[in-house]
């Protein structure tokens, strides 16, 4: 199965490089004019419906970006350092949030003046286009979330973000895991429940180890497998 299908919790893309797009005037400009604000572990940073004035740019910590519903949220993205929040909102005739975004853990936040953003979209062009291909990034990443959620079973749902985790996320098979196992169900569509019985299952058979909040992944081409056949 090709890649586009695999690690679907996050874009692989850091977006930071389309600030290296603009001229130095207008990077001093963002400088002068961003507010800078701190948020503790699952403070909300932005608000799906209310009114978006900023587009949000995560310097530190690690948000999940979701849709709200009445009986219960869809998370689209989890998203590390690097990368923005509230692209879609730029569009004409829309001026609220689409989703949602909260902390995984505590986090700081550059927001960037909306209409200021999209000046310099529209003066220079090396930007605009670096932002096309975020935008871009961001589709096929959830593309691959629904992919992962019509045709995979759990254990394969699983699987994919624990690679992802690793692979885009931490960049090592053996990391902290923030994420509660309530978390980590809503991620994969699965009920808590269901979760800690595949978590189970995959220390039982010697595909990870967990100590607390501290997990390996040990059987890396297992769980590749495993995330291929869904």
């Amino acid at each position: 199965m090709s890649e586009t299908y695999l690690n679907t919790c996050t874009v692989l893309d850091n977006t930071n490089s389309c600030f290296d797009e603009l001229t130095d005037d207008e990077r001093r400009l963002i400088e002068t004019s961003k507010v800078t604000l701190t948020y503790k572990k699952g403070e909300i940073i932005s608000k799906q419906g209310s009114f978006a004035s900023h587009i949000i740019y995560l310097k530190k910590g690690l948000a999940k970006v979701y849709l709200e519903g009445k009986s219960k949220n869809l998370i689209l993205t989890i998203t590390p350092p690097g990368n923005l929040m509230g692209l879609p909102c730029l569009y004409d005739g829309n001026n609220v949030f689409l989703y949602t975004a909260s902390s995984y853990v505590d986090s700081e936040v550059d927001l960037i003046d909306i209409e200021l953003f999209k000046k310099l979209i529209l003066q220079n062009s090396k930007f605009a286009f670096s932002i096309i291909k975020t935008l871009n990034a961001n589709t096929v990443q959830t593309y691959g979330r629904f992919y992962c959620f019509t045709n995979k079973q759990m254990h394969g749902r699983l699987a994919d973000i624990l690679l992802c985790l690793s692979q885009r996320i931490y960049g090592k098979d053996s990391f902290h895991l923030p994420l509660t196992r309530a978390d980590l169900a809503e991620l994969t569509g699965m009920s808590t429940e269901s979760v800690v019985r595949v978590m189970k299952d995959f220390k039982d058979d010697g595909l990870i180890k967990t100590e607390g909040k501290e997990i390996e992944l040990i059987n890396l081409e297992m769980l590749m497998k495993i995330s291929d056949v869904g």
